[in-house]
């Protein structure tokens, strides 16, 4: 079944309900309908006070390898959430599920979420691995659910209640590859998974990009858990240009780096997005490629006085922040939406009206607004090097 079989049956199930109630009050039409409404994500002008609330899940890898971004995924959801409710006049409020990238943990997190009735839609998870540990537990309750990081390009498709304010890897894997090809000049490309299915996906979605410009491609595969990469780094030819690193955690890619650089070997090391943390990741001349920009540098009053406002309660931050305070935003959205309507906050109403996103302005520095399987509209990714200070420098 398609996304839009599914909203389909929602509004057959909703108009009956409209039928059967009354009709009427100051927020309609004269057509009975609730009027319409027009808001934009980062609207910092005065709005009317919503009565609405509702609790909505985060889940993120809040502790564990990858804690640093977990954390900066959490900061940005905490913040999104005090923003719109000064703003708007909500009371929404967040409730934590610390998944730690593991599956498992993801898949423990989720049916928690479920039985607990206030919770009308989720934030997260984080890693395409733990969307398709959870995407059946959440579709089968009739939840929504919105990821800022996951980038598998089957996950939309395969669940009916998943959206994305990231693109996905069909995007990102032709971005890096032709950047290695006609930017580096990349002859030769050694591909190292981490034998996760964002990993092998994307790692498969780049190979072809590569082929197809004429690169010669070698695999390798790694597990997540492995840190002495000295006999593989071994192994990496002398006419080897660049070594993709589709990569979870970042800190693993700095291992690697290092023990590149101890046995003297001189390819370029490119990353994709869940390398982006100066944090753990800082080899200098370094690629990484990132499903969101560096707000920091984008042209914008309001962002740049929400970037300054983050930092000055929580500290710096990386690219994987702001989607989630996209993602975050566009829930609070849908739930006001419904508000205004006139109807309660549930996790039916809010699947029903995440399809009808529509905000012409966002964090993110675009519009957001879904397709029919629940992908953002004209995403793009970005690439950065990696400065000899450490520092991440956008070079497209």
């Amino acid at each position: 079944m398609k996304k839009s079989s599914l909203w389909l049956l929602l509004a057959l199930v909703a108009a009956l309900a409209l039928v059967a109630s009354s009709c009427g009050g100051d927020d309609d039409d004269e057509d009975g309908e609730p009027a319409a409404q027009d808001t934009a994500a980062g609207d910092t002008g005065e709005a009317e006070a919503v009565d609405c609330t509702a609790a909505i899940g985060i889940m993120g890898p809040f502790t564990g390898d990858v804690a640093a971004i977990g954390q900066e995924q959490l900061n940005w959801a905490n913040f999104a959430v005090d923003q719109f409710n000064e703003e708007r006049g909500t009371t929404f409020s967040l409730v934590e599920g610390d998944t730690q990238l593991d599956p498992a943990q993801a898949a423990t997190v989720a049916p928690q979420f479920v039985s607990n009735s206030d919770i009308v839609a989720v934030v997260g998870p984080a890693g395409s691995q733990e969307v398709e540990a959870v995407g059946s537990i959440y579709g089968n309750a009739g939840i929504a659910f919105i990821s800022p990081s996951a980038t598998a390009t089957n996950l939309t498709e395969d669940f009916e209640t998943f959206f994305r304010v990231v693109p996905t890897d069909a995007d990102q894997g032709p971005t890096d590859a032709a950047y290695m090809a006609e930017e580096l000049g990349a002859q030769n490309v050694l591909i190292i998974d981490d034998q996760s299915s964002y990993s092998t996906g994307l790692a498969d979605s780049t190979s072809d990009a590569l082929e197809e410009a004429g690169v010669t491609v070698s695999r390798e595969s790694v597990s997540q858990d492995q840190t002495d990469f000295s006999a593989l780094v071994s192994g990496v030819s002398d006419d080897t240009d660049v070594v993709f690193l589709p990569w979870q955690v970042a800190a693993n890619a700095q291992l690697f780096g290092n023990q590149m650089a101890e046995q003297g070997k001189d390819a370029v090391i490119f990353g994709s997005d869940g390398l982006f943390s100066p944090d753990d990741f800082s080899i200098a001349g370094s690629y990484v490629s990132s499903f969101a920009p560096d707000i920091t540098g984008l042209d914008d009053p309001q962002i740049q006085e929400l970037a300054a406002a983050f930092e000055e309660e929580y500290g710096d931050f990386g690219t994987f922040g702001p989607p989630t305070y996209a993602a975050t935003t566009v829930v609070m959205e849908a739930a006001t939406a419904v508000c205004e309507g006139g109807e309660e906050p549930t996790r039916e109403a809010i699947l029903e009206q995440m399809p009808e996103t529509n905000l012409e302005e966002s964090i993110l520095g675009q519009p957001i607004a879904f397709d029919e399987d629940g992908d953002i509209q004209d995403a793009t990714f970005f690439i950065f090097q990696v400065a000899e200070d450490g520092s991440y420098e956008l070079v497209e």
